[in-house]
């Protein structure tokens, strides 16, 4: 009897799939401001699928990273537009910079033109580590010297007595003085101190541009009830056109990334309209219902460098409504290991399948979902996305996942 002959055969009694949730990164066409975008997303998912073999399905996800969003609405703006904003809203005399991501991609380009709308420039970086995982300093020279992260302020002399140059595991950069050589650059007076409680920046000025992501809010509240005279986040900076310029009313500059030297590209705005034309477009083509969503920095903890991603305010900024929500799942190893422990083979699957068929529509709080991932849809499938695209020179900017929503009764 042939290998294929007994496949088929099982497949025909059991009349399973033997693969559950399947990605695979899409190959488009290199993106320009003004390009129809859905029609080119659709059009490479759909050659994709005829030239791979594979069929849509309903409740496939496809998904867009933001950077070809922006980049075919044009979403730009210069380093003198983020000048005039920061001048306008500051005042452009002595301003304090706190909390900045250590990125060469996502910042720097931000304080060039912060630096140029500025007289002078007060630097206070967190430490041990930014915000999103980059180091800083060696931790165990920071024990050692008996320096507290809570409620220590290093100037940059004592940072540098301390620690020396420091160079970024992966980068090799010395940000602090790649920062400083940035602001001065642009004409700016310049003071670096190392601080993690916001109100620490208020003793050299209570002018401030916080640069914090995630914590934004909670740094703006602080920094207000310590007495700041003003507080500017970079969700504000460009929340308006500067003379023509593109800018995002959500955002701002969060979520940025350097296009030149004198150019960022901003969070997306226009994709509420892009992922329900492809949805739309894609049922009207195939006669499948599919999820679709825009994409920035997923979240991913790197074992060795400590880094996460999340440099972008929100993974997802645009979905169809499927994708709202959390997974509600049962634990199979919890079902097998515990109230199904004395069965094996068909009649645990069948015992498994059975509980997952008839399982409550919310087991928030149950034993049996113990230790599955509570987090948004959108966070999860965004940053499997992220990790399949890559940053790099894939080519693939949109993501097909198929399979996300079976599971083991499917």
């Amino acid at each position: 009897m042939s290998y294929n002959f007994v496949c088929n055969t099982y497949s025909m009694k059991t009349r399973e799939r033997r693969t559950g949730t399947v990605v695979r990164g899409i190959r488009c066409p290199i993106i320009r401001q003004g390009d129809p975008l859905a029609e080119i997303i659709l059009e490479s998912v759909l050659g994709a699928a005829r030239e791979e073999g594979f069929e849509l399905r309903d409740r496939d996800v496809v998904a867009i990273t933001e950077s070809i969003v922006a980049r075919a609405e044009g979403n730009y703006a210069t380093v003198d537009d983020i000048a005039k904003d920061v001048k306008a809203r500051t005042g452009g005399g002595t301003v304090g910079i706190i909390f900045p991501i250590l990125s060469r991609n996502r910042f720097a380009i931000c304080l060039k033109g912060m630096a140029r709308g500025c007289r002078k420039v007060v630097l206070m970086l967190s430490y041990p580590s930014d915000e999103v995982g980059n180091s800083i300093l060696d931790l165990d020279v920071m024990d050692e010297a008996g320096i507290n992260p809570y409620t220590d302020v290093l100037s940059l002399e004592r940072y540098r007595e301390v620690f020396g140059v420091y160079l970024h595991e992966f980068t090799g950069m010395d940000y602090v003085e790649y920062y400083s050589k940035l602001v001065r650059a642009e004409g700016a007076e310049l003071e670096i101190v190392f601080a993690n409680r916001p109100e620490a920046i208020l003793k050299y000025t209570d002018t401030v541009i916080n640069c914090d992501i995630h914590t934004r809010r909670r740094t703006r509240r602080i920094l207000e009830k310590a007495g700041a005279k003003l507080v500017v986040g970079m969700d504000e900076i460009l929340s308006a056109p500067v003379d023509g310029s593109g800018f995002n009313d959500k955002f701002g500059l969060l979520g940025s990334n350097k296009a030149t030297e004198e150019t960022v590209k901003l969070f997306p705005r226009s994709g509420d309209g892009l992922v329900h034309e492809v949805q739309d477009r894609i049922l009207k083509e195939t006669g499948k219902h599919v999820e679709v969503m825009v994409y920035g920095d997923g979240a991913f903890k790197d074992p060795k460098g400590k880094i996460w991603e999340l440099a972008d305010p929100v993974v997802s900024p645009f979905h169809t409504d499927g994708l709202i929500g959390t997974p509600n799942e049962l634990k199979i190893k919890f079902l097998a290991d515990s109230e199904f422990a004395n069965l094996k083979g068909e009649e645990l699957k069948n015992a498994i399948a059975e509980s997952i068929r008839k399982k409550d529509a919310s087991l928030k709080g149950q034993m049996v979902s113990e230790g599955t991932t509570p987090r948004q849809l959108t966070d999860l499938i965004g940053s499997l996305c992220d990790l399949t695209s890559g940053s790099g020179d894939k080519g693939t900017p949109v993501v097909l996942v198929q399979g996300y929503f079976d599971n083991y009764s499917s």
